[in-house]
């Protein structure tokens, strides 16, 4: 496919938008739930896609209502019927869309489809950061996900797949795929790492607001198949603020983030936290990279309202999936949270 998509931001919301109205035309659970995810979290997709994820909604219901009472097999995957049966007991117009608010500086949002999701490995006690890329678990070499793959050539001398993130939670989330065909863990490598700072580099001019988290195993990983979450956040993220210390500023941040503007150093910091094991997180900007060492995911007990502290929530947004903790969340709630992942990792000094 061509690389024009990354020319500019209005050519690459085009494609982005037209894709998901594209993918209305499969018949399948999987591209309606991602449909409904991204409508209820983006006004104008919801407006260019409502009547048509209703229509499938019904048509699915009611397919699926004949099947299971005839004692059919239904060509679906568990996960899918799950989430669909959650959207059902909810009602389709009964959807919530996302709602935002500030408290403080920080960005909260109530994300009622991506409650429904599965937690898949970002639920999961790990041990290592390093675990074996498994054929027979969920991937995205999947037959049943390429109609969820938006984008997919050659991007900066590599093939590379962009596919929709399914229950997105920041602006035109799409999901990074380098190499996708050669089943690589979820394990950052040197290569991959200049990979993607060269990309947010070049990339960038044409994409104001471009970046790229990552979350390693242990730090709320979800996949263990290499991808990178992009987005376009032209205003920034909260730990982007110009008062914060690694910014220039004065204000201590209150999780652990390292900043680097070279891709040597940060690699240096990044390998250093591979060798003695310390889960971290990752959002590359151009020129430059935002490190968070933390705990790992199951040796601290999170906070009801969470679901979980990825590269998102470290970057200083907060998602929860319910209306009462969403209304109620302070600005001490999430630094208490912050506070239990807060992790100063001796053996990773490095001498700038």
């Amino acid at each position: 496919m061509s690389t024009a998509i990354f020319s500019s931001t209005s050519r690459f919301q085009q494609a982005f938008n037209e894709g998901l109205v594209e993918m209305l035309n499969h018949d399948s659970l999987g591209t309606l739930i991602l449909g409904c995810a991204n409508a209820t979290f983006d006004p104008f997709i919801f407006d260019a896609t409502h009547a048509a994820l209703r229509n499938q909604f019904r048509k699915l219901e009611q397919r699926l209502l004949a099947d299971f009472r005839e004692g059919r097999q239904v060509d679906e995957s568990d996960e899918d019927l799950l989430v669909f049966l959650k959207m059902l007991v909810v009602g389709f117009d009964d959807l919530a869309q996302t709602d935002f608010r500030e408290e403080d500086g920080w960005e909260i949002q109530f994300n009622q489809v991506r409650a429904f999701r599965p937690r898949r490995m970002s639920g999961q006690a790990g041990e290592s950061l390093r675990r074996p890329f498994n054929p027979d678990g969920f991937h995205f070499n999947k037959p049943f996900m390429q109609k969820e793959c938006f984008w997919e050539g050659e991007l900066n001398g590599r093939a590379a797949a962009l596919f929709y993130n399914k229950y997105p939670f920041i602006d035109y989330h799409a999901l990074l795929l380098p190499e996708r065909q050669k089943n690589l863990p979820q394990f950052l490598s040197e290569e991959y790492h200049r990979y993607v700072w060269q990309l947010a580099e070049q990339l960038g001019d044409g994409l104001p607001g471009l970046g790229f988290g990552y979350n390693a195993c242990g730090a709320h990983a979800s996949v263990n198949h290499l991808h990178f979450q992009m987005f376009l956040r032209p205003r920034g993220l909260p730990v982007m603020a110009a008062h914060w210390r690694h910014n220039g500023g004065r204000r201590s941040y209150p999780a652990q983030c390292e900043k680097r503007n070279d891709c040597r150093a940060a690699w240096s910091y990044i390998d250093d936290l591979h060798r003695v094991g310390i889960p971290y997180n990752l959002i590359y900007l151009p020129g430059e990279i935002l490190i968070f060492p933390r705990r790992r995911q199951g040796d601290y007990r999170q906070a009801e309202w969470s679901g979980g502290f990825s590269w998102y929530e470290m970057g200083g947004g907060t998602i929860t999936f319910n209306r009462q903790a969403y209304d109620g969340l302070d600005a001490d709630d999430i630094t208490d949270e912050f506070a239990k992942l807060r992790l100063q990792p001796k053996e990773c000094v490095i001498n700038e």
